[in-house]
């Protein structure tokens, strides 16, 4: 690993002559919309600076975690990352409210938030007191349960069961207030700990679902899509001061260009990934929301007195049109 980002750091100082390199780690696996996303990315920047730019993608955890990416991108040994809000909310506070269950009334509302209202915006740049430059989000759907043994059709199915959860407190609030037994587990350590019996069901979008073949080891997928949290294209901000105005209208357009491919591209596969996962013997079942959306009102309760900050945001959220 010492040799590994000591290669790195060489990467990321210019040579005369060469090309502007910019060094980007991520967890995905390489079939998933979100990768293939952020490939597209990278050949955009390599054609918009006619090869004056480019981007080194090392994807599937290659270089670590997605909360260890975030430390190599905040002390400048990686210049990107790609993160899941969940995690990024261990650092920038204000993210955890992506991960508040049932915060969007419907699609064109989380999207509007996302791609079109200041508060967006807004969010994205929350991160940079901690060296952290939101310059995207990517859709990452929404989050539904699937198990191995049982179905969760109402939360009353969750009691006794143990969850897998992204090691975010918002997740296991959730979980457990839904009944379950919250257990934050490495995401590459999943599909084992199905195996072994350490958890009996996780959460997680369909495509994520389908690309990292859980439903291998599964057989029920329960879309109660209970949350809506985004993944975020984060940015060093001493990476991102080092470029010249010229480098930074280079990378930001093709950072739009890929949202865009990628917003179009997680839709197809979204609708793929579903039709899968049933063809190897899924179980797919979409359950009445509402038992959900009323067990977990208590959380909300609970922010309002305890957080108001953070309920002044829902509240801003609620009120996008």
């Amino acid at each position: 690993m010492l040799l590994c980002l000591m290669v790195l750091q060489s990467c990321n100082r210019d040579r005369e002559g060469e090309p502007k390199t910019i060094i980007l780690a991520h967890a995905m696996h390489l079939a998933h919309p979100v990768s293939t996303a952020m490939q597209e990315m990278a050949d955009y920047v390599e054609e918009y600076s006619d090869g004056r730019m480019r981007i080194v993608i090392y994807p599937t955890q290659q270089l670590g975690s997605e909360r260890e990416l975030l430390e190599l991108v905040q002390i400048g040994t990686i210049g990107m990352t790609k993160v899941s809000g969940a995690v990024l909310e261990n650092i920038v506070p204000e993210i955890r409210v992506f991960s508040l269950p049932y915060l969007f009334r419907d699609d064109e509302h989380m999207e509007r938030v996302f791609w079109e209202d200041p508060i967006g915006t807004e969010l994205l740049l929350a991160g940079e007191p901690y060296r952290l430059r939101g310059v995207a989000y990517y859709d990452a759907g929404k989050r539904s349960f699937y198990t191995v043994d049982r179905p969760i059709l109402t939360p009353d199915d969750l009691p006794g069961m143990k969850i897998r959860v992204q090691p975010s407190v918002m997740a296991m609030n959730l979980v457990r207030t839904l009944g379950g037994s919250a257990t934050p587990l490495s995401y590459g350590e999943l599909y084992t700990a199905f195996q072994g019996g350490i958890v009996d069901g996780a959460e997680n979008n369909p495509p994520s679902y389908y690309s990292s073949r859980h439903y291998e080891v599964t057989n029920y997928y329960v879309l109660n899509e209970h949350t809506a949290v985004p993944d975020f294209l984060l940015v060093g901000t001493n990476t991102w001061n080092s470029l010249t105005g010229q480098e930074q209208e280079w990378l930001q357009a093709a950072i739009d260009r890929s949202v865009e491919f990628q917003r179009e591209l997680w839709r197809e596969y979204e609708a793929e990934s579903l039709r899968e996962v049933e063809a190897a013997g899924v179980e797919v079942i979409y359950p009445d929301e509402e038992p959900f959306r009323n067990r977990v009102e208590s959380i909300y309760e609970e922010i309002q007195s305890s957080d108001p900050e953070l309920y002044r945001l829902v509240e801003r959220i609620r009120q996008v049109e």
